[in-house]
């Protein structure tokens, strides 16, 4: 069975443009790539992970799963605090600026955690 030269040059073709556009994407893509969410759970008096490193850029959200209230709030003021969270309730910040975040429950202050952002480089600036 003899294969056309017009379905030989439409495979050829279809096979360039994937090669294309996978190299495409790899090259530009990364610049336009939006930051996933970040989710951090409070259960058991703990916030779990109790440290993450995101990109600048990206919103992490506090979701509180104990069955009593706890709230978020910066260390050194780096962000707003949040209201008392309820069973189910989350609050979310986007951090915009490269640094470490020291962060804690303001009801329970033992409980504590801590974001590193990193620039799209991948350098980190300390706050």
């Amino acid at each position: 069975m003899s294969i056309s030269s017009s379905v030989r040059s439409a495979a050829a073709a279809a096979m360039l443009g994937a090669a294309t556009a996978t190299a495409l994407a790899a090259v530009v893509l990364p610049g336009w790539a939006v930051t996933a969410p970040q989710a951090i759970s409070i259960d058991n008096f703990t916030f779990t992970p109790p440290s993450v490193t995101v990109k600048a850029g990206t919103t992490v959200t506090w979701t509180n799963k104990d069955d009593i209230p706890h709230g978020i709030a910066s260390a050194n003021n780096a962000f707003t605090k949040s209201k008392a969270l309820d069973t189910d309730d989350s609050y979310s910040f986007t951090f915009t600026t490269p640094g470490t975040y020291q962060y804690f429950c303001y009801i329970h202050p033992h409980m504590v955690g801590t974001i590193v952002v990193e620039a799209a480089s991948g350098s980190n600036v300390t706050q």
